[in-house]
This record gives C-alpha cells, sequence and structure tokens, in this order.
C-alpha cells in the first residue's frame, strides 16, 4: 500500500450517500433493534410477575408505564428495524432510555446503567443519522417525491 492510499483508508471522509454506508446502518438497525427487542419480549414473557411491580418514574401508574415500555421496546423497535417512520419510532426508545439512565439507575454502579447508557447513545446518534437508502422511509420518500411532482404537473398542465 503506497502512503496516499494509508492516508485515504485512515482519514478519508465517509460518504453518507453511499451503498455502503446505508448498508452498515441497515446492520446497526437490525441488531442493536433485535437486542433491544429481546428486552421487550422477555418482559413480555414474565408479563403477570413485572405489570405490577414495574417502576412508576413518571406518576402514570405500574402497569401504564410497562405497557408504554413494552411499546418502545417492541412495537419501536419493529419499526427501527425497518426503517419504518424510523425517527418517529426513536423517540419513545429515546425517551425510555433516558428514564432508565437518568431516574431508575440513577444511584446505580455504571455495571448496571452502562446497557441502557449505550442504548441510548445508539439510538440518539442513529436518530442524528437517519435509517439510511434501505429502508421503508427511504422507499415511502421517493413514492411521496413521485406524487408531488404528479400533483405539480397536473395543477400546471390540466
Amino acid at each position: 500500500m503506497s502512503k496516499k492510499s494509508h492516508k485515504n483508508f485512515l482519514f478519508r471522509e465517509s460518504d453518507s450517500n453511499s451503498a455502503a454506508f446505508s448498508a452498515i446502518l441497515l446492520w446497526a438497525r437490525i441488531v442493536f433493534g433485535f437486542l433491544f427487542m429481546s428486552h421487550g419480549i422477555a418482559k413480555w414473557i414474565m408479563f403477570k410477575d413485572i405489570a405490577e411491580t414495574f417502576p412508576d418514574p413518571i406518576g402514570m401508574g405500574s402497569e401504564v408505564s410497562f405497557w408504554l415500555v413494552l411499546f418502545a421496546e417492541i412495537l419501536c423497535s419493529l419499526g427501527f428495524m425497518l426503517g419504518a417512520l424510523f425517527r418517529l419510532c426513536l423517540i419513545p426508545m429515546i425517551f425510555t432510555m433516558c428514564i432508565a439512565v437518568f431516574v431508575i439507575h440513577a444511584g446505580d454502579p455504571l455495571v448496571k446503567v452502562e446497557p441502557a447508557m449505550m442504548y441510548l447513545t445508539i439510538f440518539i446518534l442513529m436518530y442524528i443519522i437517519g435509517p439510511g437508502k434501505f429502508s421503508i422511509d427511504n422507499i415511502l420518500s421517493r413514492f411521496h417525491d413521485v406524487f408531488l411532482i404528479s400533483k405539480w404537473w397536473w395543477a400546471t398542465h390540466v
């Protein structure tokens, strides 16, 4: 490898519109979405044991808090993995992890807070970056663009 190719390999900026970058985002969505969803599925399986004793950090009742967490961890994780309503799905996921980090595990040692902190960091970064090309949102945005162009054409030519 020449000196220039080392520099390009180590210090070049990534092309956020490339297929490779979108493939990495797809991989991250699937892996972290599945891992996050597994927490929700585990809670759902133990519903009867957990629902009544589940923490109530925002004063809505234990069962309501439990259902909101299940919504974030199962349904929103599915949307996150598919890239469907991506940023909208991330809002409850980020909120859930904020509550976990800053309220539920506030005084706990780092070992106990670390998973929620990692999810929170990943979800915030993914919110900023977006779902990438390989997502349902990207497919829907193409149809939206076609719809707007056809609407404009009909308005100006008919």
